[in-house]
């Protein structure tokens, strides 16, 4: 019989439903700020309820003849391929430091940890990229920051040797080679872990713009976080010597520009968690039943 919910269910609902709706008010706010008028903005401050809204924000950067668009195929571009093989790359790494088999592990995963701890600076990174031919092209973008993070190496290896060992030993009496056993069984057991994972690295190719600061000259390359970062600093820039100026005609729109950069750069990860959600607990099902 269906329990029915008493007081404690309630108070539970309310508190879950409250901080919801303090998880979702900043992300409506900006988006609200980002039409309001600057003028309003700085009379009134950042409101839900603006008393004027307007576009001018949108429209700077969305004009006749703006790069964000190309800058938005850019960065889709990079953060499909870069996650896509760096996700590649470290599910087959952690398979290898997972199976036992695998002689000299232990060292393996120790030179991978070292990297964890130690870096070899600026200067040395950016010889090696230069050396390798990685300068205003897409590569220099992607193969950067392509080898694996080794936190989310150790994560998804860490998740592999939870999977039983007989699953491994039941494929390799059946003759299936490790290869084979990787793609047909721990693969699709680790999709939890693995879409874990892919958010982390496609959060890093989405909001990189270190890459195109050291790499990168040609304005037709730039990814999208380091233009709006570009144009809203050429924003503050006329601003401020506006506000110096007694001939100023029109308030450049810095407050609302911030929040509209916001909005335009966060919209497509926030429309990738659903449908990483889905695989979290498709994952799930799956390594429950063939677990």
């Amino acid at each position: 019989m269906k329990r029915r919910p008493n007081g404690f269910d309630f108070l539970l609902y309310f508190f879950i439903a409250a901080v919801a709706v303090l998880c979702v008010a900043p992300m409506v706010l900006s988006t609200v700020v980002s039409f309001t008028d600057e003028d309003a903005i700085i009379h009134d401050g950042y409101g839900f309820f603006p008393r004027k809204w307007s576009l001018y924000a949108y429209r700077l950067i969305f004009h006749a003849g703006s790069s964000v668009l190309r800058s938005y195929g850019v960065s889709f571009v990079v953060t499909i391929l870069g996650t896509v093989v760096a996700v590649a790359i470290t599910a087959m790494a952690a398979y290898a430091l997972a199976n036992k088999r695998v002689r000299y592990r232990g060292p393996l995963a120790l030179y991978f940890y070292v990297t964890m701890v130690f870096t070899a600076g600026i200067a040395p990174w950016y010889l090696v990229c230069i050396r390798l031919g990685l300068k205003n092209n897409l590569a220099a973008l992607i193969v950067p920051s392509l080898l694996f993070n080794p936190f989310n190496l150790f994560l998804v290896k860490n998740f592999m040797e939870g999977i039983p060992d007989s699953l491994r030993e039941s494929a390799s009496i059946d003759g299936a080679s490790d290869i084979r056993t990787a793609f047909s069984i721990y693969f699709p057991l680790s999709v939890p872990v693995l879409a874990t994972v892919t958010l982390f690295y496609g959060l890093a190719y989405w909001n990189d713009w270190w890459n195109a600061i050291m790499l990168v000259d040609d304005r037709k390359l730039y990814p999208l976080q380091f233009l709006l970062l570009q144009l809203k600093s050429q924003i503050q820039m006329i601003r401020d010597l506006q506000l110096g100026s007694a001939g100023a005609s029109m308030t450049p729109p810095s407050e609302s520009m911030k929040m509209a950069t916001a909005v335009v750069t966060v919209g497509p990860i926030v429309l990738l968690y659903p449908w990483l959600q889905r695989y979290f607990i498709s994952g799930l099902v799956v390594g429950s039943v063939k677990g």
